[in-house]
């Protein structure tokens, strides 16, 4: 099954997506990208995702135009407030989801206000991701 995560910079949300979704099924395709590819992963994503045992200092910061003449499964947005806009993916797909997660990297205050907004969208990451490949994805593997 192939899975495209989508945002807009591809180096925070999608990228601790894309690990998750890795960690939870190896049969599972995975691949991230962003509308404005950033070109490199957030660094505190990194980290926070290193906590969990999942590495994802290896993955790729891609811009969409890479994966559009691929077929997907499932092609998920993961952008949050109103002020951003989510991707519109113009590929084959055959489901199109769209899961919100704050973007902690526009985080300001003080370093642990940081890493403790960090911890909270990647537990949230988890939690939303885990419980769509357990209803979704799995049962039509």
């Amino acid at each position: 099954m192939k899975i495209l995560i989508l945002c807009t910079g591809n180096s925070c949300r999608s990228q601790m997506a894309h690990g998750f979704l890795e960690s939870f099924d190896d049969r599972l395709t995975v691949r991230s990208a962003g509308t404005e590819a950033s070109g490199k992963l957030n660094e505190k994503a990194v980290a926070v995702m290193k906590e969990t045992g999942i590495d994802i200092s290896h993955h790729t910061s891609d811009p969409v135009e890479k994966y559009l003449e691929d077929e997907w499964d499932y092609v998920i947005t993961v952008c949050g407030g109103a002020e951003e806009n989510c991707p519109v993916f113009m590929g084959k797909v055959k489901h199109r989801l769209h899961m919100g997660f704050d973007d902690p990297s526009h985080v300001t205050g003080s370093e642990e206000h940081i890493r403790s907004e960090f911890l909270r969208v990647r537990d949230e990451i988890r939690n939303g991701f885990y419980r769509l490949y357990k209803e979704q994805i799995e049962p039509a593997l």
